[in-house]
């Protein structure tokens, strides 16, 4: 075996066909012992798996694998998100119904997921697209409508003209489609919405309990959430100024302590007074209608440059009523976010300051730093902390917080129109969730509207509402809304003739329960079993990308509130433990033409400042680029299935963990992955050394070594024992912590304590009986290492060592702490306070015995200078001290 080099072609289909075979890998429900749930997020079925796929679901399959052994019931399932727009544009491009395109792409990337090894229970596999799921999730949607968790109201939204459909922000780029390239526009659409904002606090105070979630994003989710404190007030309109009727503008503000510094009034293009004053003013309306091509995500509105109109409209300042202050219509301000009114304040926020200087508006400095001279002005940049008030009137010298408290109390106090001008408010950035979708390939809404009855949620014995095969994709827009005949249907109320509803489900209502129903997806009459669902959630360890960190996370936390509510589960949170692993990153290449290659066109020469690159074959040079996230747009990707083919899917499952910490990312190289491979083979090599040249007889290992004859063992089996098990439970302590890297460390120093020991043995000799055993212990301690993060390399090894099962179903291996306990210590000697030598004795010797051995220690007897020693302190296992 030893001269044999390890073939992983032969040995993985064989291991993985063995797993298979035994369905080891299955969960039972039923089975006593404690409970385990690990999840990695699940894919999107677009046609190939990556390797950001091999490394997330790598980790996870390594918590599974090790949990098993450590004597847990594991529960690791997988599926698919599998509705969305990109298998809907696929069928208008090439002819292919979105079914038939996603099912053929679950096929390709679940025999590419089956030869990584994953230690995966394939029969609770799920797609989303599959009316077995939707069914349930339709049954959700009508359960959480009935409990009031569920809203239709007319809604502004970005909608796409070319492909017919609202579009989310992010998918509005420079006020044009993200696909269409077409200017968006915003209009008025009758929409369905989840009522997450009635989960507001309970969804932000919730967070300081996750305590195995990343700081991160507990911080992303309590932004995204944005509880603010502050103060709604009124600001009467100068009579002849404002339409008729418009008598008032409230505001929202969190620093009504800066009121004296208000420049204008900014107000959303959208709102009542913006309207009625465009109603009689073109340019206003012509200003307005450009605002709505904008994006209203807050990163359009941050980088977008910002444009007002001054609509002529005056406010009176709530403390003067002489002061007046312009209105103006803004690209900046929502009618989504507060009142879509603010005052702006130029030298308390950086927006307001640049608005000033474009339109030439007065910036009055109203706080300063506390550290700050009496004459602190803004001049090009705000000033947006707390501080001392200026230029404030009444409220010169208080500090912020008490002027805020101040001015809340003078306007409570006063009236406009028999109402206090002002009254204290909380409030939330969170808006519900917009949920509908103008799609076919989406989850369909269950409601079917009647003239009579009106919106009418579908009974639950007629679903699940499936979608039609007879969808026509030939042209933009949703296919649903043109067909024939399925939107036509009777109402399940009067019976009159009604419609369904066409619009289909937001996909992220897809992934937002999809970790319950894994619990018992053989379930038909109900989405979950509440007691099923409640003995396995949360899952104890979630994986996946930080850029599902506000979105899916914040969703899936509102959905189990949701289900909670409706008696489908018990608790409120989701995911106990959440881990988010960094990208897999890769060099770019470019060609002559400036047109990007892809990493398997080139080869690369010389190391550092020396490497170079040319295009394989035809030796044409190639620049070598900047490292980024692999991308298809890029050519920097690297196919999962060429490095199996090539080097085994146990090599590509190392170097991902071994690569970097798994929070950050790990870039891709040729290098990485060929030392992986012969780490690979130096695994196969030990082990066939240690079988070559030890019996296979196992005895007992005493923990302690000592003189030959004395029932102890030497000190080579001791080394042995020692390294294998301060491994052992190193790895332990890591992989606990999900730090990879630091088990592969632990590994490789193991391993190379294996080959000192074997290169101790001279020629052919057998090693003595104690060595043999420890070597052969200490091999099994290797492989059940290896096993988790390289499993049918571990099922080879395990197999020459003799064992007749197999390692993917071993106890994990008890770690032997008397064996890590030192026999010796290592002590500095002082004499007369100064360190003259170290004394390394036994560990448990007596006072006599150091005092002897310190003083016949040549430094100590010539540091004395032949003075004599007046006493000697011992500080047990920590310092001696000679005082002479």
């Amino acid at each position: 075996m030893s001269t044999e080099r390890y073939n992983a072609r032969t040995a993985e289909p064989k291991w993985r066909g063995v797993w298979d075979q035994n369905k080891i890998f299955e969960t039972k429900n039923a089975d006593p012992r404690p409970k385990y749930y690990v999840l990695e997020m699940f894919p999107y079925p677009s046609g190939r798996i990556h390797m950001g796929h091999v490394r997330n679901y790598t980790m996870g399959d390594v918590v599974a694998r090790y949990k098993r052994a450590k004597g847990f019931n594991v529960l690791h399932p997988m599926g698919w998100d599998a509705f969305g727009l990109p298998a809907e544009n696929a069928a208008m491009a090439s002819k292919v119904h979105p079914k038939e395109w996603t099912y053929k792409n679950i096929e390709t990337m679940k025999a590419q997921l089956k030869n990584m090894g994953l230690s995966l229970d394939w029969s609770r596999e799920l797609a989303t697209c599959d009316p077995s799921y939707y069914r349930h999730q339709q049954k959700l949607f009508t359960d959480f409508m009935a409990a009031g968790l569920v809203e239709r109201r007319s809604a502004r939204v970005n909608w796409d003209p070319v492909d017919q459909t609202v579009l989310a922000n992010e998918q509005v780029i420079d006020g044009r489609g993200w696909r269409s390239g077409e200017l968006v526009e915003q209009r008025e659409l009758t929409q369905w919405f989840l009522k997450i904002t009635a989960y507001n606090q309970d969804l932000l105070d919730a967070l300081d309990g996750l305590e195995r979630w990343p700081d991160k994003v507990r911080l992303m989710q309590k932004n995204w959430i944005g509880r603010s404190e502050g103060l709604m007030v009124r600001w009467a309109l100068k009579d002849g100024t404002a339409p008729a009727g418009s008598t008032e503008l409230e505001v929202y503000t969190t620093r009504p302590d800066t009121l004296f510094g208000a420049s204008f009034m900014a107000i959303a293009p959208d709102h009542p007074l913006a309207k009625a004053a465009a109603a009689t003013n073109p340019g206003l309306a012509a200003f307005s209608d450009e605002c709505r091509r904008m994006g209203t995500s807050v990163a359009a509105l941050e980088t977008a440059e910002k444009l007002g109109f001054d609509t002529g409209i005056k406010a009176l300042h709530p403390f003067d009523p002489s002061w007046e202050v312009p209105v103006y219509v803004a690209n900046f301000v929502l009618m989504d976010y507060g009142t879509g009114a603010i005052f702006g304040c130029p030298s308390g926020d950086q927006r307001d300051l640049d608005f000033a200087r474009k339109y030439d508006l007065p910036v009055v400095t109203v706080v300063r730093p506390a550290d700050a001279a009496g004459d602190f002005e803004v001049t090009d940049t705000s000033f947006d902390g707390d501080g001392v008030m200026i230029n404030s009137r009444f409220l010169d010298g208080l500090p912020s917080q008490a002027a805020f408290q101040e001015v809340a109390s003078r306007l409570e106090s006063t009236t406009l129109g028999n109402r206090p001008v002002a009254a204290r408010k909380v409030n939330f950035r969170l808006r519900d969730w917009l949920i509908s979708r103008q799609r076919y390939w989406g989850c369909p809404i269950p409601v079917i509207h009647c003239d009579a009855c009106g919106p009418v949620a579908v009974p639950a014995q007629d679903l699940p509402v499936r979608l039609p095969d007879d969808a026509d994709f030939s042209k933009p827009g949703n296919p649903l809304d043109r067909h024939p005949t399925w939107k036509h249907v009777a109402c399940p109320n009067c019976g009159k003739p009604a419609r369904r509803e066409t619009d289909t489900m937001d996909t992220f209502v897809d992934s937002s329960w999809y970790f319950a129903r894994f619990t018992d997806p053989w379930r038909t009459d109900t989405p979950t079993d509440p007691a099923v669902v409640n003995d396995w959630l949360p899952v104890d360890q979630y994986i996946g990308g930080i850029e599902h960190a506000i979105l899916h996370l914040l969703y899936s936390r509102f959905f189990t509130r949701a289900m909670k509510a409706t008696g489908h589960a018990g608790l409120d949170e989701p995911f106990r433990g959440l881990f988010t692993q960094g990208m897999v990153v890769h060099e770019t290449y470019r060609g002559p033409d400036g047109a990007y290659v892809t990493p398997a066109e080139v080869t690369i020469s010389g190391e550092g400042d020396q490497r170079r690159a040319v295009l394989t074959g035809t030796n044409s040079p190639i620049e070598i680029g900047s490292i980024e996230k692999m991308s298809k747009s890029k050519k920097n990707v690297v196919d999962p299935d060429d490095i199996i083919d090539t080097y085994g899917a146990d090599t590509a499952r190392w170097f991902m963990l071994s690569d970097s910490p798994p929070e950050r990312d790990v870039i891709w190289t040729e290098a990485g992955v060929e030392g992986a491979s012969r780490f690979v083979q130096r695994v196969w090599r030990l082990v066939g050394d240690i079988v070559a040249r030890t019996d296979t007889i196992r005895t007992a290992v005493p923990a302690t070594s000592g003189k030959a004859g004395d029932g102890a063992i030497g000190e080579a089996a001791t080394a042995v024992r020692r390294a294998a098990h301060t491994a052992l439970s190193s790895v332990e302590t890591d992989v606990e912590r999900l730090a990879f890297n630091r088990c592969v460390a632990h590994i490789y120093t193991l391993a190379n304590a294996l080959s000192r020991a074997l290169d101790g043995i001279k020629g052919d000799e057998r090693p003595a009986a104690d060595l043999s055993s420890a070597l052969r212990e200490a091999a099994d301690i290797l492989v059940q290492l290896v096993a988790p993060m390289m499993p049918h390399l571990a099922e080879e090894c395990w197999t020459a060592l003799g064992h007749p099962g197999l390692v993917a179903e071993m106890a994990w291996p008890a770690i032997d702490r008397a064996v890590l306990v030192e026999d010796t210590v290592t002590l500095p000697v002082q004499v007369n306070g100064k360190k003259r030598a170290d004394l390394t004795i036994a560990r448990d010797a007596a006072q006599k015995d150091i005092e002897a051995a310190v003083l016949a220690l040549e430094p100590v007897t010539k540091a004395l200078e032949g003075r004599p020693v007046k006493k000697i302190i011992v500080v047990p296992q920590r310092i001696v001290n000679v005082v002479g």
